[in-house]
């Protein structure tokens, strides 16, 4: 649902999740599971709440690129949680300015009708977000409606899943990381396109794919596997070698990723594909030359390739 005045009958009385699920993390999956747990008791939809955009784009317009996920990806992996509806409202000036208050009962109660709502350990929500959870619990007593609030999930060394803290593991470098946070690699979905084929020339073709809206990681050479979300070799990840960066050696401008899918001969070109960052080889750096360049690549394929027969022996976790 992409709108209020959308919603329909049968999609009131849902328990529902609410917040950004930026990249869908380990502390955001918990939190969907406690929502399950309820949902399953009550008998009722599981949904999420969320927005289009997410808010930070709404107040700082001329921030540099730092989604983690877009709402494609981001619905499909609700999706694959179990969820049955989501709720994705455009997020504008107008509803900027709704208090917490009206937030909860237009929203929550008169178009959703929620019958009971759970939220992360850092909810806050309406207007300069004023409204708080201890507040939120204190209006559904009245209201009728149920509040569950998740604490924090923490990894063993201590550190919380969050969207911010996977950010600058992927602005560091830090793909592994980022990965156990997630839940999986973090992925880069896009539709490769037409290059100029430079990369076939000296024996590594590759597939290029525009960033778009997504962060932009640590320029470098990473392992990463590959999969195409349609048609006959679908569904299947492929090893590979990919360079995130603005091809210094060639002159390129513009940020792209170039993936090289080990021993494949695919047609790729208009198809999208699903790139997961595995790990980290090296900074992206400008050579002398093509025989330079075509000496470190072989390096590089080299070192990808004994980094992904260990992850496809011992994966971080597979969704």
């Amino acid at each position: 649902m992409r709108s209020l005045q959308s919603i329909k009958q049968r999609h009131r009385g849902s328990v529902a999740v609410i917040g950004n699920f930026d990249g869908v993390h380990l502390g955001h999956r918990a939190v969907i599971n406690e929502a399950s747990k309820i949902a399953c008791k009550l008998q009722v939809p599981l949904s999420v709440l969320t927005f289009a955009i997410h808010p930070r784009q709404l107040f700082q317009q001329n921030i540099d690129p730092f989604r983690l996920s877009t709402s494609r990806s981001r619905a499909k992996h609700l999706e694959n949680l179990g969820v049955d509806t989501l709720f994705e409202l455009p997020f504008d000036k107008e509803f900027a300015q709704l208090s917490a208050e009206n937030f909860i009962d237009e929203v929550l109660l008169k178009y959703l009708g929620l019958r009971h709502v759970v939220v992360g350990y850092d909810f806050n929500f309406g207007y300069r977000r004023r409204g708080t959870t201890d507040m939120l619990a204190q209006r559904a007593t009245h209201k009728g409606f149920g509040v569950t609030k998740v604490a924090a999930v923490q990894k063993n060394n201590g550190a919380v899943y969050s969207s911010s803290r996977i950010r600058q593991c992927l602005i560091e470098g830090d793909p592994r990381e980022a990965a156990s946070l997630l839940g999986a690699p973090w992925e880069i979905t896009a539709t490769v396109e037409e290059g100029d084929k430079r990369g076939r020339l000296i024996g590594f073709p590759t597939a290029n794919l525009r960033l778009g809206e997504l962060l932009c990681p640590r320029f470098g050479v990473y392992a990463v596997t590959a999969m195409l979300t349609s048609g006959e070799e679908s569904g299947i990840w492929m090893p590979g070698v990919a360079n995130i960066g603005i091809r210094p050696t060639v002159n390129y401008k513009g940020v792209i990723l170039e993936v090289n899918l080990f021993d494949k001969k695919i047609q790729l070109y208009s198809r999208d594909l699903r790139v997961g960052l595995v790990d980290f080889i090296r900074p992206e750096q400008k050579f002398m030359g093509i025989d330079d360049l075509t000496k470190q690549i072989n390096a590089d394929t080299a070192q990808a390739r004994k980094i992904l027969n260990q992850y496809f022996f011992s994966p971080i976790t597979t969704v």
